[in-house]
């Protein structure tokens, strides 16, 4: 394949992985995405536990695109300088979704408690008993 037509002419060149490597990013830039999560998982925490309308599908798109962000300023780096340099951070962030799990949990656990109360009910109001099995003793509970 030609590495030149009429529809790459507008296009930067080609490099290859050897001529260009990816740079790891700045402490800085990867403390202010570590900040932007940390804020992003505390507001969902005081959403779910305080409004009844929180946008849950707003907030996963924000954690997404900041963890999208960390992976990216990542590339190239290694690990264990990453953790060293950004554990203080890394703990709060740590001890954030701690609490915002529980509150997850917590929201789960009440919304599972009221579909299971809605279906006991409706259950309920689409029988009157007349004709159900367990009135002659066919059905097992």
């Amino acid at each position: 394949m030609a590495d030149f037509s009429e529809f790459t002419a507008n296009l930067p060149a080609r490099t290859t992985a050897s001529e260009a490597p990816i740079p790891f990013a700045r402490p800085g830039n990867l403390a202010a995405i570590i900040g932007r999560i940390e804020e992003v998982v505390e507001e969902e925490t005081a959403g779910i536990r305080n409004a009844t309308n929180y946008d849950l599908k707003a907030s996963n798109a924000r954690k997404s695109r900041y963890l999208y962000e960390l992976t990216r300023a990542m590339k190239g780096g290694s690990e264990a300088e990453f953790l060293e340099q950004h554990r203080e951070g890394l703990t709060r962030l740590r001890q954030k979704l701690a609490k915002n799990e529980a509150a997850i949990l917590a929201h789960l656990s009440a919304v599972n408690e009221v579909a299971t109360l809605l279906r006991h009910a409706i259950q309920r109001s689409q029988t009157d008993g007349t004709y159900s099995a367990g009135e002659f003793g066919w059905a097992k509970t």
